[in-house]
């Protein structure tokens, strides 16, 4: 690919605080502090929202808890596929999406959630700001280190420089909402369903989606053969049902989990996961405290901006992302590896660039790697297969960044961690 680095440390990948480790001693002082922001955040939520808020918070911690033990990336996925040919971990995806998908036919068909309501899936336009933004959001989560959940999870793991990641995220965000608008004008095809659009019904649009899940998962081990890529060790960490607390997951067992936990959302919330709907919340909250009327902007235009006169608590997108963040937290101290470190400034500022893009890009693309890829596939939108292919192509391009900041641009001769 023509890829090279002059630090031959760079030519490997970097973990992840607590990744490659051996799990430690419990962090007992910061176990406790994670069960009092649950005790704390649970009370809040379910004195906002009641019943409904409670559960999304604690699927949030589940969410949160899952991603940390299985240090399960879209991140890197992509990167080490586009670098060295590597797709076990999009292959994890795959499972993912199939499970999510059969789930949320069998929910869309019934047409219940536990609420009340119909199920609403994430199914979105395919046009210039999802290309733009999905292709941003690529280069963006491949310099920041992490996507959405990512950066979430990697804030409650102990990784230092990812709170920087979130704030530069939360601040694209905001600017992405600025420029809502001009964006939503440009050039765009009508949300696609494979179920609704096609006609062909839940179940037909589950069969078109199974082959071309199937398809991917078939291309992933076609490139495997040909560029023979090294293959991925699972991080070492405690065995037994111990594990279950304090060690490792395995990849597809944590797909598994993922999907399942995705559709408990869309039976609680009414619609899918998703994450930086709430960046971008919280950012415009903050630009209306300093007078900035916000209201005014298109994406908060009529109905839209109730959230901004309500308790970020009622806002089921932001108490799940805030329990993803402690259950992360939780699953990071219970191992014994929180640990918050010094941030060189080429990563500092490599966070920051990629947290812009990424909060930018999320807002034009209609959501993440969480709610347009993820959320989207499963919920049968032709936008979350275009959002995968930009955000791999902008993962592509950042692989030819990255060393400028000093980060790691993964070679045939690399060994990778699950």
């Amino acid at each position: 690919m023509g890829l090279t680095s002059s630090n031959t440390s760079q030519n490997k990948e970097r973990k992840p605080t607590g990744e490659g480790k051996s799990t430690g001693a419990v962090q007992a002082y910061w176990v406790v502090f994670a069960g009092l922001l649950t005790v704390i955040l649970s009370y809040a939520s379910i004195q906002a929202g009641g019943l409904k808020q409670g559960m999304l918070l604690w699927l949030g911690l589940l969410l949160g808890f899952t991603l940390f033990h299985a240090r399960f990336g879209f991140t890197s996925a992509f990167r080490r596929f586009m670098a060295v040919g590597n797709g076990e971990a999009i292959r994890a995806h795959m499972l993912m999406l199939a499970v999510a998908s059969t789930l949320f036919a069998i929910i869309f068909a019934a047409d219940v959630t536990l609420f009340g309501g119909s199920p609403v899936g994430n199914v979105s336009p395919v046009g210039v700001s999802l290309i733009v933004g999905a292709f941003i959001f690529g280069i963006g989560m491949q310099l920041g280190n992490g996507c959405a959940s990512g950066t979430l999870y990697a804030v409650g793991g102990g990784r230092s420089e990812m709170f920087l990641t979130l704030i530069a995220f939360i601040v694209g965000s905001v600017f992405g909402a600025y420029h809502f608008d001009f964006w939503m004008n440009l050039p765009a095809f009508k949300p696609f369903s494979l179920a609704t659009s096609t006609g062909l019904g839940w179940f037909g649009g589950w069969g078109i989606q199974m082959i071309i899940l199937g398809g991917i998962t078939w291309l992933t081990f076609k490139v495997e053969k040909k560029r023979r890529p090294p293959k991925m060790a699972p991080i070492p960490g405690a065995k037994g049902w111990t594990r279950v607390i304090r060690g490792s997951w395995p990849i597809l067992t944590a797909a598994v989990v993922l999907a399942v936990l995705n559709a408990a959302t869309l039976l609680v919330k009414g619609s899918p996961w998703g994450i930086t709907s709430a960046f971008a919340l919280w950012g415009s909250k903050a630009a209306q405290a300093m007078g900035v009327d916000v209201t005014q902007w298109g994406y908060w235009a009529g109905e839209k901006a109730a959230p901004l006169n309500q308790s970020v608590f009622m806002d089921g997108t932001s108490v799940m992302d805030f329990g993803l963040i402690v259950g992360a937290l939780a699953a990071s101290t219970l191992g014994g590896v929180f640990l918050l470190k010094k941030v060189p400034l080429r990563t500092a500022a490599a966070a920051i660039i990629g947290g812009l893009l990424m909060g930018y890009g999320a807002r034009l693309a209609f959501g993440c790697n969480i709610g347009a890829y993820f959320s989207g596939i499963a919920s049968f939108s032709l936008h979350g297969y275009v959002w995968a292919i930009m955000a791999m192509l902008g993962t592509f391009f950042a692989l030819y960044i990255r060393p400028l900041f000093g980060l790691s641009v993964p070679k045939s001769t690399d060994k990778f961690c699950s």
